[in-house]
């Protein structure tokens, strides 16, 4: 299962309304960085056949089978801090991370 804290949906929802189209967001990871994989995040218009789909605070989270098995327990958020802002990735299956913090490894 896959989450959204209450910010990151409202945050969404935001970008959603002002696209004016969006059945929800996709996310997955990607071999990448120097842990080994990356998170990817899109925008879904289409659901993929394949996509497996959770809810949060009324926002639609879709997710390849393959990528669950590294996000499985993942809750998304959005912070701000001082004029940095963003969505946070907070996954129990992290072992390690890069220093930069845009990769990860299981």
């Amino acid at each position: 299962m896959i989450t959204l804290s209450e910010t990151a949906a409202n945050h969404v929802k935001k970008y959603l309304n002002s696209r004016g189209k969006g059945e929800g967001i996709r996310i997955g990871v990607r071999t990448s960085g120097c842990s080994g994989m990356a998170y990817t995040l899109e925008f879904v218009d289409t659901p993929l056949d394949e996509d497996l789909s959770f809810e949060s605070y009324g926002v639609k989270v879709f997710v390849d089978p393959k990528s669950l098995i590294y996000l499985d327990g993942t809750e998304l958020d959005f912070q701000k801090e001082g004029l940095q802002e963003g969505f946070k990735f907070i996954n129990p299956n992290v072992k390690n991370e890069c220093g930069c913090g845009e990769s990860f490894h299981v």
